[in-house]
């Protein structure tokens, strides 16, 4: 693929109104992690469009791996055994093996694993709206080296037309190294447990946002402005029932942060 060669100036950057206080509820802003995943199944077209019926939302994360016949699918973890009947290596499995196996969504019909292009187009309505949504895509291949990933990836944004509203993100700086070069207008999250490791990687990479665990937040919050900082939590996801805990939301932002992944964002702002 070639390098994408479009200027700042010759992007039409999405008009955006702001949030009311009463939609966004925080100045921290509020991101669906993997969808609504605490009360829907993880990854899943079920849980990205009950994530997109939520208003005020800034966005939506998702996580790309890819299939032993090349298919970026939306799946987090590198096996299949967690989230389906199944057992294996995503890359071991061909994209019509992995559309046969289920993933259980309790009331709610069993889910399939969506490829990225079926998430994609289910989101296209939010994503172009003035008061769209963005989309976080994580590439998952610091465990798995998938070659060409960021190739097929970053030409099917493209093709979609949605590049403006796409963070890419990543805790292998090399793949975001790749995303630049095939981008240099893309938006780069660099993703590590500590801000201390992000804001090193950042530097290296000419990055552009910072995205570490919530409990990684070590450095003061003087060393940290001027930075997107979108901070993940991790725990347990779909089937455990929704929990409806709330964050201290204002504690989050005096340590710095900017944005949040959140499991059950619908708690926030539903």
């Amino acid at each position: 693929m070639e390098k994408m060669s479009t200027s700042l100036s010759q992007r039409q950057l999405p008009v955006r109104k702001e949030k009311s206080e009463e939609s966004r509820g925080k100045t921290v802003k509020i991101w669906a992690h993997r969808g609504c995943s605490q009360r829907y199944p993880e990854n899943t077209l079920l849980a990205f469009e009950k994530a997109m019926e939520i208003q005020g939302l800034e966005g939506i994360e998702l996580d790309i791996q890819l299939t032993k016949d090349g298919h970026m699918v939306v799946i987090h973890d590198e096996r299949v055994d967690r989230t389906t009947e199944g057992t294996g290596f995503v890359k071991d499995f061909r994209l019509k093996e992995l559309k046969k196996l289920h993933i259980y969504a309790g009331e709610n019909a069993a889910q399939e694993i969506p490829t990225i292009e079926e998430a994609i187009d289910l989101l296209m309505p939010r994503l172009k709206q003035g008061e769209g949504i963005r989309l976080n895509i994580e590439l998952k291949n610091s465990v798995c080296p998938y070659l060409g990933m960021e190739e097929k990836i970053v030409e099917l944004v493209h093709k979609k037309g949605i590049e403006q509203w796409v963070v890419y993100s990543s805790f292998y700086a090399l793949s975001l190294e790749r995303v630049r070069k095939l981008d240099p207008l893309a938006e780069i999250g660099v993703l590590d447990g500590r801000v201390s490791d992000c804001l090193y990687k950042l530097k290296g990479l000419g990055a552009d946002a910072l995205h570490p665990s919530w409990r990684g937040m070590d450095l003061p919050p003087d060393r940290l402005k001027g930075y997107t900082v979108r901070a993940y939590l991790s725990g347990h996801l779909y089937p455990e029932k929704p929990t409806g805990a709330r964050l201290d939301l204002d504690m989050l932002e005096k340590q710095g942060i900017t944005d949040v992944f959140l499991n059950e964002p619908e708690v926030y702002l539903g």
